[in-house]
């Protein structure tokens, strides 16, 4: 029946009546004005009763659908007007009264404008509720996608373990088979022997025989025939020394070693031949030895500064042309760009040197009894420069105006490090990593100066660091160029299609790029040698 109406699910679930507030008969109607529930009977009484805002009494079930607006200053009064000044509506009575002198509008405009923004807001978030449900709709798809994306990475996992399962069962094989015939060798050798040292042993025993019958016997010519033969017989041999194979199992480590390495790689690096992406005449002249082009360093902009058998320096972008040539005071051997500005080693005047702005030659600082060599500029901000006198070498951390902030020179034995600096290069964890003419090597030390590794077999070289931490060193003699690991380990050689003829100077360019210079042709080289 109507009751129903007023059936309300309380917070328990349970259903129950709302009652009237007067008498508990079930409700039926509302005092707006009051805030109070009335059934019939009591509405009645409710009326009568005097109130100074009077009363508004409505069916229960529209008590919430309150179209009229009553004044706040004369509640009886419902609003009719607005008052822009005061951003309120207002009776009739507050217009003549309390806002005179106020800006009034009618009501109903009031309300269009506020519908308009409504209508504009529920547009915003209508068309907003698309995109969130595009993006709930794309959640609760990567959700359920989520275990059979999961799975394939472990069926890859799986694929890839089974693949180095492969892998080592083929090595174990291959060192197993090693190890046989090894043994099938050494069986061989150790059989002759032992049948060798039988057979001695038999004559032994029968020379014995014969010596027991002679001394019994008076027979001197047999006597005397038979002291050559019993002379002759030889006594022990070579005895072939024999070692069981040792520490094989080191050799399965070095191999899974070695496949980590390229694997390591292989994400990287290009497996095919780098390729040469532009070539560049800098016109250096040639010493008597055909020496033409010495160093380079790239810029921030991507220009590269070149140095060689001139007092010059020559910037070229990438695309080959020439911005600029400058004068020096020494040949441009050791160049590296320093906040921006290209600075050179004065190997003769034992002085650190840059270009200003307007290409005029700036000394930084001199180095005393020691002469300049390699030079680059570190992380910190400061100068690392290879320092050489007599038969000294060091490497010197200076700061912009000179100040030696770190000298390395000694190994933990307080041996000396190096034999002949050359080059230098500051990797991304700090090391500092120097070319040795004579010891034909790479030594890197860490930041602090302690000895890190040393890599042997380059002759001749200059050497950088890229992004990633790989160390590139030029080998000038055998026209290779090395590219190591950031713990000297040996990764490949770069080797562009058309080789390359004695490479020297050596930088890099980004987007997997470096310029490498061939010091007997002049001729700088743009590689690409890592991948995208």
């Amino acid at each position: 029946g109507p009751e129903s109406l007023f059936m309300m699910a309380s917070r328990d679930g349970a259903q129950h009546v709302v009652e009237c507030d007067l008498c508990q008969q079930p409700v039926s109607f509302f005092c707006r004005r009051c805030g109070v529930n009335l059934c019939d009977p009591c509405a009645l009484i409710h009326l009568r009763m005097k109130s100074k805002n009077g009363h508004d009494i409505v069916d229960y079930t529209s008590k919430d659908d309150d179209d009229t607006c009553h004044c706040d200053s004369h509640p009886q009064n419902v609003c009719s007007a607005y008052c822009k000044t005061c951003e309120a509506p207002i009776c009739m009575l507050c217009v003549t009264i309390k806002h005179k002198s106020h800006e009034i509008s009618e009501l109903s405009d009031k309300i269009e404008e506020l519908l308009k923004v409504f209508a504009t807001e529920n547009d915003r978030l209508q068309s907003s509720k698309h995109e969130l449900e595009r993006i709930l709709d794309n959640t609760t798809k990567l959700l359920s996608s989520m275990p059979s994306v999961y799975q394939l990475q472990k069926d890859e996992v799986t694929a890839r373990g089974k693949e180095w399962h492969t892998q080592i069962e083929k090595i174990v094989k291959k060192l197993h088979q090693e190890l046989d015939d090894m043994q099938k060798e050494h069986e061989t050798v150790l059989q002759k022997q032992q049948k060798k040292f039988k057979d001695m042993i038999g004559k032994v025993d029968e020379m014995n025989g014969k010596t027991m019958k002679l001394q019994k016997s008076k027979n001197v010519t047999e006597m005397q025939s038979f002291v050559p033969v019993i002379q002759k017989q030889e006594r022990l041999s070579e005895v072939s020394q024999y070692s069981f194979p040792k520490l094989y199992e080191y050799k399965i480590d070095e191999y899974l070693e070695n496949k980590l390495k390229e694997n390591g790689l292989s994400g990287r690096i290009i497996s095919e031949i780098p390729t040469v992406t532009f070539v560049i005449d800098t016109r250096f002249p040639a010493d008597e030895n055909n020496n033409g082009l010495y160093d380079m360093a790239v810029t921030d902009d991507n220009k590269v500064w070149m140095g060689g058998e001139s007092r010059e320096l020559k910037l070229f972008d990438l695309q080959g042309h020439l911005h600029h040539t400058v004068s020096i005071t020494f040949l441009g051997m050791y160049l590296c760009v320093y906040n921006k500005q290209v600075v050179y080693s004065d190997t003769s005047n034992k002085a650190m040197r840059m270009i200003s702005d307007t290409d005029t030659v700036v000394t930084m600082f001199t180095t005393g009894d020691w002469k300049p060599y390699g030079v680059t500029s570190a992380a910190s901000g400061d100068l690392l420069v290879c320092l050489r006198k007599d038969d000294q070498y060091k490497v010197v951390r200076y700061s912009s105006t000179g100040t030696v902030l770190q000298e390395i020179q000694y190994d933990s034995q307080c041996q000396p490090l190096y034999k002949k600096t050359n080059y230098i290069a500051e990797n991304i964890n700090g090391d500092i990593i120097v070319t040795d003419f004579k010891k034909k090597a790479v030594i890197a030390v860490d930041r602090l100066g302690i000895f890190r590794y040393s890599y042997s077999d380059v002759t001749g070289s200059t050497v950088t660091t890229d992004s990633v931490g790989h160390v590139v060193v030029t080998d000038y003699l055998r026209d290779k160029i090395h590219m190591l690991d950031r713990d000297g380990r040996f990764l490949r050689y770069i080797t562009p299609e058309g080789g390359i003829d004695r490479p020297r100077g050596v930088c890099i360019l980004g987007d997997g790029e470096m310029m490498v210079g061939e010091c007997k042709t002049g001729i700088a080289k743009r590689i690409k040698y890592l991948k995208e």
